[in-house]
């Protein structure tokens, strides 16, 4: 009998090491409590056998009383120490219930508190920490969209208010000097007209953004001629080019061809070939290369200027960005036309990117070779 109890406890406790080492709650304290139930049956019955002994032996009257009720308070001491083993164990899960009903608290604070449980509930501690972290990052998803949209617009503003201020004021000066000189005349309404047309071009880029990002648009997939494109935008932009003593240079396979919205992919390099050419050094050489690479070809645009800072490199494709601070808004556009190019990528299942080190910038495009 003892081989088999011993055989028998063994076994509960090396399932119970398995258990607790799995960290299943349940089960953990379901075998704790065999084993604490078997430990104190085995102790029973030890005391059991002592008291056969020691009544055997003895003959007084206590020994002959309680000789007569052995059976019933050995049955007392069953029922009582289960009733006491059972209570202590089923308090335990009301506490962790209490436990984790508070730790619930903890998740929805905004701060780096992290849930602490006890050893037996590490698996919902992990869990609920988890969960605080996703909560914690969803919130501040929260702040930076809406930071995003007050600079928006912010910026917003100020793009419009600037060439609308010139509109005015140059508007003005012909109305309250009707007698102007022909000469002086021209030239104000000329510069009143350019400021206009940016102040159009800027509206027009915001109803174009705002179609991307509302999946308003739709992408024509087409055969092109990768090569052939890049050598047209190239030659197209040569007078731009000239007026910095800048030259393009086209390194790419003649046979290099993608599945792409060719009006869309265009508007795409005139936006980083423009920006490149803006932000290059004078008498440089602005570098457009094309590599097929497995299922994709990569399209690149190195021009040598100043470095980009790093904290202007990881905002360089949101919207009304621009690499000068300042923010000035004279004819360089309203800070869209990468925000634009980083939209019609991502509508191709390409993508886009840009380094910046040691006065050398580069644009790289990604895009699969077939949709």
């Amino acid at each position: 009998m003892k081989k088999i109890n011993n055989f028998t406890y063994r076994k509960l406790r090396d399932k119970y090491e398995f258990i607790k080492r799995e960290k299943n709650t349940e089960a953990y304290l379901k075998y704790k409590l065999y084993i604490m139930l078997a430990i104190y049956t085995g102790i029973v019955l030890v005391l059991m056998f002592m008291a056969d002994y020691t009544f055997s032996n003895f003959s007084n009257p206590l020994v002959k009383w309680l000789k007569l009720r052995r059976d019933v308070l050995f049955f007392l001491v069953f029922i009582i120490g289960y009733i006491t083993i059972f209570n202590f164990y089923w308090k335990k899960p009301w506490n962790y219930l209490r436990e984790i009903i508070n730790a619930t608290h903890t998740i929805y604070q905004q701060n780096d508190e992290l849930v602490e449980l006890s050893k037996p509930l590490k698996e919902i501690e992990q869990q609920m920490n988890q969960i605080k972290m996703s909560v914690l990052l969803s919130q501040q998803a929260v702040k930076e969209a809406e930071n995003k949209k007050n600079n928006l617009v912010m910026y917003l503003a100020h793009d419009i208010r600037t060439p609308l201020t010139s509109v005015i004021g140059y508007l003005s000066l012909l109305k309250e000097i009707p007698d102007m000189d022909n000469s002086q005349k021209s030239k104000y309404t000329e510069v009143a007209l350019d400021k206009a047309q940016y102040l159009e071009k800027l509206i027009n880029e915001l109803f174009e953004i705002t179609r991307y990002n509302s999946n308003q648009i739709k992408i024509n997939f087409e055969k092109v001629d990768l090569y052939y494109m890049l050598l047209q935008l190239k030659d197209e932009f040569y007078p731009l080019l000239s007026e910095k003593g800048n030259r393009a240079i086209l390194k790419a396979n003649e046979s290099l061809t993608i599945k792409a919205d060719s009006e869309k992919l265009a508007r795409v390099f005139n936006n980083i070939l423009k920006n490149a050419i803006a932000y290059s050094y004078p008498n440089t050489e602005i570098i457009i290369s094309a590599v097929h690479k497995d299922s994709k070809v990569d399209i690149a645009f190195r021009n040598y200027g100043q470095t980009i800072p790093e904290e202007q490199l990881s905002a360089i494709f949101e919207k009304f960005n621009r690499l000068d601070e300042a923010r000035k808004s004279d004819m360089g556009g309203a800070g869209l036309g990468l925000s634009i190019a980083k939209e019609i990528i991502n509508l191709h299942g390409g993508d886009i990117t840009v380094q910046s080190k040691d006065e050398v910038t580069t644009f790289t495009i990604s895009l699969p070779t077939s949709i």
